[in-house]
């Protein structure tokens, strides 16, 4: 039998018998695919975890034991069935808190009362082990729990505890208090919710918010110091639950660069994120990864930022976002190049999301698109029965969102959609791309958007003609592209389009366009007209012509 430790005050730790340093505390390498330090099939134990939730014998700890025992037959069960009871039946005493002297620790005293405080959940926890025959000892020091800030130093004496298993010839770590539930933010009111984390928790996770007064029980190698683990970055069981492997950086205070900070978290599976910089979304860039996601931060103000990132698996019925990091951002100079459009949405760019949506191989994989002349391109190859639209937005409020969206072009060939885009002026726009199926027309679903930037001054594009029902996605204009024609000019016509009996250009006079290899060529004067209009016969046999653009004249 393990000699029992008594680890009192920091200060006269005694060190553990020769005999336990190097058997009893192997590391644990964390390979990541598991969450706990020993193989553990939650399945298995559903018929034991609802037996132990019924048992009801409270008159003394032998009794309560040997009824959880009935259905436990190897080491792991019986710990299993203790664990369960423990979680699911005393409840943290937030009026003993407050008031320890009323407060009794001793395991009676805890079953009897149905309540207590870390210590007496640890020494219950020893006491039921110890009477079923398992190796158990209670551990004590400091926490990242409820009350803690970010960054803050630990002194004084130890203000948690926990437990140590013996199971299959190592030592595993658990807390049954984290375990059974959570206070709110007035430690006025505890709630009871479960949290499978906290049971044979991996070593390498649990000392993200444990930290013991022998630093033996960290069971890693090497151990951490106190000012490491002050330093790291707490994670929420959250973080690990919702299959998120590693966060960079990994310390909580994150100093800005030249007015910008960068945060990425890796995972196992295609996981949805946002994020709130002093509650908003709005002074950073998000991009969606295969396996996490990068964040750039660009404040807006010097000064300390709290920075939050909240998760949620794309798949499943989990509609909510839980918050899984927080990061304190000390931002000393501001970068006022990077303020983005009221308009932009988080995530920005291309990822595996809009790739699920029919958006594939994008010509542009990244959320910026500069452009040094005011025009871009942008392609995608486009899954089966999808229809597009796209606007352009920027926080000038002349750019209106009829006028927006003649600010792009929609040009397809095959199944190819190029987005052809002409900026009004030198900035940031937003490129928001929408989508629907076309056999179901109902409304467009906003899917993603681009960030679209501009610096030089003298870009002024005019919009695109306009386009009216009757112009299917097929045709493409070649010229002219500008919706604005100049005043008293011959233009150049040559559009594409297929199944056309005639094309005529009303101007002034009346232009037809004359048909050669697919495309319809052709002149027009635009002397004596404000605006011109491309007609199309669609059937030699009827007289009735269709208009299918609209150009502006230049006034003189």
């Amino acid at each position: 039998r393990v000699p029992s430790l008594k680890l009192t005050a920091r200060k006269n730790t005694p060190s553990l018998p020769e005999t336990m340093t190097a058997r009893f505390f192997p590391a644990y390498p964390w390979d990541k695919s598991s969450l706990k330090s020993m193989p553990v099939d939650l399945q298995q134990f559903e018929k034991l975890d609802a037996y132990a939730l019924k048992v009801d014998a409270k008159n003394s700890v032998e009794e309560l034991v040997k009824a959880l025992l009935k259905q436990a037959r190897t080491d792991l069960e019986k710990v299993r069935a203790i664990w369960m009871w423990i979680c699911h039946h005393i409840e943290y005493d937030v009026v003993g808190y407050h008031n320890k002297s009323q407060l009794s620790s001793k395991p009676i005293d805890v079953l009897l009362t149905g309540k207590s405080i870390c210590e007496g959940y640890a020494g219950l926890f020893e006491q039921m082990c110890s009477v079923a025959g398992i190796q158990c000892m209670k551990l004590s020091g400091y926490s990242k729990g409820y009350g803690y800030k970010m960054g803050q130093t630990f002194t004084g004496d130890s203000d948690h505890a926990w437990n140590a298993v013996y199971l299959d010839g190592r030592w595993h770590l658990l807390d049954s208090t984290w375990g059974s539930g959570a206070v709110d933010d007035s430690f006025t009111k505890f709630t009871f919710r479960y949290n499978e984390f906290y049971f044979l928790t991996h070593p390498a996770l649990f000392i993200n918010n444990h930290f013991p007064d022998n630093s033996n029980w960290q069971l890693l190698k090497p151990t951490l110091t106190l000012k490491e683990f002050e330093n790291n970055m707490l994670h929420s069981s959250n973080f690990y639950l919702l299959g998120l492997l590693t966060a960079h950086p990994e310390t909580s205070t994150i100093q800005t660069v030249n007015g910008k900070a960068s945060v990425s978290v890796d995972c196992r599976s295609a996981t949805l994120f946002k994020f709130k910089l002093k509650g908003t979304d709005g002074q950073g860039l998000m991009t969606l990864k295969k396996h996490g996601m990068k964040l750039d931060i660009y404040p807006q103000k010097t000064g300390s930022h709290k920075l939050q990132i909240f998760a949620k698996p794309s798949k499943g019925s989990e509609d909510v976002y839980k918050c899984v990091l927080e990061y304190v951002v000390e931002c000393k100079s501001v970068d006022k190049a990077m303020r983005f459009p009221k308009e932009l949405h988080q995530p920005v760019g291309p990822s595996w999301f809009t790739e699920r949506q029919g958006f594939l191989r994008p010509s542009h994989p990244e959320p910026i698109i500069h452009t040094n002349d005011g025009r871009c391109s942008v392609t995608f190859t486009l899954g089966k029965d999808i229809s597009v639209l796209a606007s352009l937005h920027a926080d000038d409020s002349s750019l209106t969102e009829e006028l927006g969206r003649r600010h792009i072009m929609q040009i397809h060939r095959g199944n190819q959609i190029e987005l052809k885009i002409h900026l009004p002026h030198a900035g940031n726009f937003v490129l928001k791309i929408y989508a629907r199926k076309k056999s179901d027309p109902g409304n467009y679903d906003y899917i993603f958007n681009y960030l679209l930037t501009c610096l030089n001054t003298e870009v002024k594009w005019p919009a695109f003609p306009q386009s009216y029902s009757k112009w299917v996605e097929e045709y493409e204009i070649l010229e002219p592209l500008s919706g604005l024609l100049p005043a008293n000019r011959n233009v150049q016509f040559k559009l594409k389009m297929q199944g056309i009996a005639k094309v005529l250009v009303q101007a002034e006079n009346t232009y037809p366009l004359s048909q050669s290899r697919g495309y319809w060529e052709g002149t027009c004067n635009t002397s004596g007209c404000r605006e011109v209009f491309v007609m199309v016969h669609e059937n030699a046999n009827h007289s009735f012509y269709s208009h299918v653009l609209k150009y502006e004249v230049e006034t003189q």
